[in-house]
Formats: structure tokens, sequence, C-alpha cells
């Protein structure tokens, strides 16, 4: 049978591009459709196929500026000739399942999350357009919601990555997804020998990942913190007291340190699966997360760290009280154990078993 993948788009490497990874593994002859390639990262599993490129690859700028071309990317998809495929999977964040397959084709989309810009971070997304342009960026995205609705009833089986993610597909999509969870390279990480004595918060500085939260709340508890990733804004370094330190983006190895040294990691935000909590707890160390997204999911309450239910600076404090009441329980053993329902051949096997679930008939 002739396959594809289909891939947002693959222009650096982060969470999605890992999963990308493995479902390339399981799909050693399958094409590589996407809007935007870059081919320095044609790499391991994805070297050596047929990479097919969306009309979005040649405008201008497309492989840097590729954001600004999001309304075109669906219409860029339906008009790809699929009709040669008999097993399409497509991996969305930003558009990839609005493919048109053949009647007889089967299509798996692997959803880290419905569409955020059009569903449930609209209002986020909308702050940063100019406000005379607003009025028609909604109604672009009433306009995409539909389409967005539209392309879900092609897809034959949904898989989310997380069950929080599964409900926003049941709502938004009126969908059943399985859930399977991304593959994290849990083997890449090991315990320190010795830990340090401050806190961690990782990850790109986006608003969503609640950053300001763990700052104001490590502030008024004079605990330090080292706050990892790019994007550090102006405001983050306005609020910051003496105890935050800023460390920007890591090597792989000073990360792997960075994480494995900490207290615990903060992770005040709400995310569809989140990573760096998986890679924190394969490192030994526990995670103080909010009780919301992934990380409910991830993240064992009492076993390899705490969940809290209380949004604000104030939440955050009580549960650093709460850890460091009970540290002593949360293991690197516990951690590592957790860790590990979430390592890449965990992945391997689950979607191996979907693939070779697909109906025949």
């Amino acid at each position: 049978m002739k396959s594809a993948l289909v891939h947002y788009w693959l222009v650096r490497r982060r969470g999605g591009e890992l999963v990308l990874d493995a479902l390339a593994e399981l799909m050693p002859g399958a094409d590589l459709v996407s809007h935007v390639v870059d081919p320095d990262l044609l790499t391991g599993p994805l070297a050596d196929r047929t990479v097919r490129q969306t009309f979005i690859h040649r405008l201008p700028f497309a492989r840097t500026r590729y954001p600004v071309y999001l309304p075109l990317m669906p219409f860029a998809l339906e008009v790809m000739d699929m009709s040669a495929y008999d097993v399409i999977v497509s991996s969305e964040a930003g558009p990839a399942k609005w493919v048109i397959k053949d009647p007889d084709a089967y299509h798996v989309c692997y959803c880290h999350s419905p569409l955020r810009y059009i569903w449930d971070q609209r209002e986020i997304y909308f702050r940063n357009i100019p406000a005379p342009l607003r009025p028609l960026a909604q109604l672009y995205a009433s306009h995409l919601r539909h389409s967005d609705q539209l392309s879900a009833q092609r897809v034959d089986k949904f898989v989310a990555n997380s069950a929080f993610v599964a409900r926003r597909i049941r709502s938004y999509y009126r969908r059943e997804a399985v859930v399977i969870h991304p593959p994290v390279d849990v083997e890449a990480f090991r315990p320190a020998d010795q830990i340090g004595d401050y806190y961690l918060f990782a990850g790109e500085l986006r608003g969503y990942k609640a950053a300001a939260i763990a700052i104001e709340a490590c502030n008024r508890l004079k605990r330090p913190l080292r706050v990892v990733g790019g994007g550090v804004s102006a405001d983050l370094r306005r609020i910051a007291g003496p105890t935050i330190r800023f460390l920007g983006r890591l090597s792989d190895e000073d990360y792997k340190a960075t994480i494995a040294g900490c207290r615990a990691l903060l992770f005040p935000g709400v995310e569809d699966f989140g990573i760096v909590p998986v890679e924190v707890m394969a490192s030994g160390r526990p995670v103080i997360a909010r009780a919301k997204g992934g990380a409910v999911e991830t993240v064992a309450h009492g076993e390899s760290g705490l969940h809290y239910t209380d949004p604000s600076v104030e939440g955050l404090e009580s549960a650093i009280l709460q850890f460091e009441a009970e540290a002593d329980s949360l293991t690197a053993e516990r951690c590592i154990a957790q860790a590990r329902k979430f390592s890449r051949s965990v992945f391997l096997d689950k979607f191996s078993a979907l693939l070779a679930a697909r109906p025949t008939d």
C-alpha cells in the first residue's frame, strides 16, 4: 500500500516533530507532505523519502514567515492530489488534516490540538493582532471554524495526544478519539548525583505557560528559580526579584544537567500534553503542576509530584510549601517509573497496533 505522512510544517524541532519522527519510523515508505520543509531537518527516520510541499513553500519567505500564510493553508491541502495513497496519517497542530483522500483510503489524524488560534486560545492570539484588523481576523476565524469542522468529518480515525485534547475533539468536532500519548525519549535523561536548592521553570516563554505565576510565587517565598527557555519579555524581567535567574535556551547537555539538579519543576500553565514534565520526571525530579491539561495525566499526584487547583500566585505558593513538607515521599524511583509510561517504545507499540487494526471493508 502507498502511504503518506502529512505534517503541518517542518521548520524546527519541537514536540510535534518528535511525534513525526516516530510515525516515520513506523511508516518507512511513506511520502512526507507538508506546507513548508527545511531540508536540513530531513534526518533520521525522515531521510531519503519523497517530500511533497503545498504551494505555500513557493510563496515569499515561506520558511521563516509561514504563519502569515495560515489563511491559505487549508485550501493548499485540499488542492493536493492525494488519490494515490491508501493510508494517510496526518499530524495536526497547524493545518494538516484538510487533505481530500480517495474514498477507499484510510485517514488517521494524530491531533496534538484542535487549531488553538480559532478555538480555545483565539482571544490570546487576537490580542496580538492590531485592533483595526481584529474584526477581519474574527470573521476569518469564524469561516475557518466551519471549514475545520468539515475537514474533521473526512478523517476516519482520530488519535489525541491526551484525554484533555480528546475532550476538545469531542466538543469541537463531535468525534471520538483514541488517546495515545506522544513519545518522550526518557532513556536520554539521568538523575543527578546532587540536587540543587533551586526550582525550575522550562519552556518557550509564551503567555499560556504562565511563567509570571512561577516568578511571582518564588519572589514572595524568596525561593531560587531558574527559568529556561527563549522569549523572555521585558515584563518578566521587570517582575523578577533577586532569586530569579533567566538562563535562556541551553545546550542539550546543559538542559539535562539543569533539570536533573532542580528541587522540582514548577508547571503553572495549561498544555495539551507537556513534554517537559515527563523529561523532568525521567531525570528523577518531581513536578508541581496545575491540575488542568496534560499534566493531570502525566504527573501522578503524591507519587511523582503534586497537583494544585488554584491557578493564582497564591495557589502555587501553597503548592510549593506543601511540596516542601512532603518532598521525601516523591522519590527519584517513583518519578522515573512514571516517566517510563510515556516512552518512545510505548508510543510505537500503541500506534502500530492502531494501524494494524485498520478496517478492511
